[in-house]
């Protein structure tokens, strides 16, 4: 009996031990990294400063002059809410409890601007132009950086995933932040004159969508994919079904293919050709794969023992590029949706069995390189203690035609349903903002719907960030592509036209031109100062209510004259128009119905207006530096470059 008491009492010693070691360790309060050293604080605007503590404990939160007795909740965060602050300055910022003391250090109030995007806002000051000048002389102790990282969510988070916190302007902390981020805060801590704070929260190659919240989603009709990422957050293996079952019906409609003849199936007919190696099928040294865009099947077979069949197993494929989708005996894996990262799946029970087993993946590419890129080390199917390698063995066949609209999985990151917003701006809270800096839009040009998808993600960050009139300052596309010799159509000028609209029609949204300062061989133009000089001064307008144009010149109208020419108007006019290395004005074209019926016309400047000459032709629209990278040479007295327009020719007034 003893010795049975002993063991019990031993036991229960354990128990009581293991209990201690999974409690949380008693800590002391910290403040969310939008609150650490060096945070800059919105003036004018309430403040909800917040942390974590002890779960239920009292603390004390001072703020400026003003102190607040809040609870930490059930999981452990605190929120004390403060009046608005004024005065922009340095405050002290404490968190006390009796666990201990937080304070966060040189914490200043002015004025807080978010800038996010795709790469074109995420390009660092180190890879812009006249790097080395610019660090070195980038030391300001008023203006403050903070950049978050990377970070892809299935529903908003509270926290940030990885560790991020405010940085005084410096060569250490300007190198790697957002050149047009830096560039424009910096010249706005030259007006505005207080204490400036600028967030980056970017990732290149993203369209507009992964930056849209639950509710911006649910604005466009889109809430049916907001709920299957939310669903892939709490089950991946249903909602893969649910996406991969819309893939295949997407394939059957665009293909006539009936039910189980499909090229994922194991016995269809298809001619498979031996891949000559891993990697960029632009590489293998096939004349008719060299320059291909398009979609590729692969399959390889793999024989496991019934041991091996009913282990877990896990898939790993390396990278898929630009997208791929698995199958293993028919029945669907997964789609990569994580974009430059090798894929791996975790098959669904019951999928593999003993035998011959058949993978097949199927690759789109779009641009660039494309197929099983490897690396051929990742490769393999792990199950159970097993790790078979499939770096060899793969076979391929190439369709007669690639179907357009192929749907992605909503979970991905540069094109998914709200993942970038999830992980990368839901964090932030309701952080008091002056603005938002916005480059964005090359992944979604040829897309439709963009003003609608902008306007729903600028209505959802106000609600967010509390603040119904925050201001919103987009970049209209850089030029980028070959020039044209003659009229045709352009995906990038009519981005540019509907980016003007969207942000026209909202009266606190605001626009930088960039047309002029891209690069016909660069998506990514080195050119970020004056970008940043732009954005500034858009935002001097949307932010500040300075009495300065917050779009810069556009066309707004386009009038018959009585000479069977045309006279175009402009809006957002800072003075005059004027021409630049020649006396006409070049861009212009004057079109009826068709594409074809459009040809280049002079232009002749005359004050606020454009005047160009009938020329016998029909003339139903005029359109202006309407190719993907224009020559222009129309500017005001800023001075700001003429974006790309299409304007209807109305009858004379």
């Amino acid at each position: 009996m003893r010795t049975v008491g002993n063991a019990r009492v031993a036991l229960t010693l354990g128990s009581a031990l293991a209990t201690l070691a999974a409690a949380p360790a008693w800590a002391a309060p910290r403040f969310d990294p939008m609150f650490s050293d060096h945070a800059v604080i919105q003036r004018d605007h309430p403040v909800t400063i917040t942390g974590r503590a002890e779960p239920g404990e009292m603390v004390s939160v001072t703020f400026s002059s003003q102190s607040r007795q809040v609870k930490a909740a059930a999981e452990g965060r605190f929120e004390a809410r403060f009046d608005p602050v004024g005065e922009a300055g340095q405050v002290q910022l404490v968190a006390q409890a009796a666990s201990g003391t937080a304070t966060a250090r040189d914490v200043a109030v002015g004025d807080v601007f978010l800038c996010s995007g795709q790469s074109n806002m995420e390009l660092e000051v180190r890879n812009a132009q006249d790097a080395v000048g610019q660090i070195r002389g980038s030391a300001d102790d008023q203006l403050r950086l903070m950049l978050v990282p990377r970070a892809v969510a299935d529903d908003p988070l509270r926290d940030f995933p990885k560790a991020s916190s405010w940085q005084v302007a410096g060569p250490e902390s300007v190198a790697d932040f957002s050149a047009a981020c830096f560039y424009m805060a910096r010249e706005l801590r030259k007006t505005a004159k207080v204490p400036i704070g600028a967030i980056a929260s970017s990732w290149g190659g993203s369209r507009i969508s992964p930056w849209m919240g639950p509710k911006a989603q649910a604005e466009v009709g889109q809430a049916a994919q907001s709920a299957l990422v939310s669903l892939h957050g709490r089950d991946p293996f249903a909602a893969e079904r649910q996406a991969s079952a819309e893939w295949e019906a997407w394939w059957r409609k665009e293909t006539g293919d009936r039910p189980g003849s499909e090229p994922w199936q194991p016995s269809a007919r298809i001619a498979w050709t031996p891949v000559p190696r891993i990697g960029a099928w632009e590489d293998w040294g096939i004349p008719q794969m060299a320059a291909y865009n398009g979609m590729g099947w692969f399959r390889r077979d793999i024989d496991l023992t019934a041991e091996q069949a009913k282990a877990a197993a896990k898939l790993s494929t390396g990278l898929l590029d630009d997208v791929g989708r698995v199958w293993i005996n028919g029945k669907p894996v997964g789609m990569s949706a994580r974009s430059w990262v090798p894929s791996s799946f975790d098959v669904p029970p019951g999928v593999l069995k003993a035998g011959r087993n058949v993978v097949i993946v199927n690759i789109l590419d779009s641009y660039g390189n494309g197929g099983l890129s490897g690396p051929a080390g990742v490769m393999k199917l792990a199950v159970g203690a097993d790790s078979i390698p499939l770096a060899d063995g793969w076979r391929y066949s190439i369709p007669a035609k690639t179907p357009d609209g192929a749907p992605r999985v909503p979970w991905g990151d540069t094109t998914g349903s709200g993942t970038l917003y999830n992980g990368m701006i839901a964090p932030l809270g309701s952080i008091g903002l002056k603005g938002v800096a916005w480059y964005q839009g090359e992944s979604d040009v040829d897309l439709p719907g963009y003003d609608a998808r902008m306007q729903a993600m600028m209505n959802d960050w106000r609600r967010q960030f509390g603040s119904p009139d925050l201001a919103f300052v987009a970049v209209q596309l850089a030029a980028y592509g070959t020039p044209v010799t003659q009229p045709w159509t352009s995906g990038w000028a009519a981005m540019r036209q509907v980016q003007y609209q969207a942000m026209a029609r909202d009266p606190h949204g605001g626009l930088a031109t960039a047309i002029d300062i891209g690069d016909p061989f660069d998506i990514h133009p080195g050119e970020k100062q004056e970008v940043g000089r732009r954005l500034a001064r858009a935002m001097r307008a949307v932010a500040y209510g300075e009495a300065v144009s917050r779009t810069g010149p556009q066309g707004e109208r386009a009038v018959a004259s009585g000479d069977g020419g045309v006279i175009v108007e402009f809006t957002g006019l800072t003075g005059a128009l004027h021409t630049r290395s020649s006396a006409q004005a070049i861009g212009f074209e004057l079109c009826g119905e068709s594409q074809n019926s459009c040809r280049f016309a002079p232009g002749r400047v005359d004050g606020a207006r454009v005047v160009l000459a009938g020329d016998g032709q029909p003339v139903t629209r005029v359109r202006y530096a309407w190719a993907n990278s224009p020559v222009i040479n129309l500017y005001d007295d800023a001075p700001l470059p003429v974006g790309s327009f299409e304007l209807p020719v109305t009858a004379a007034r």
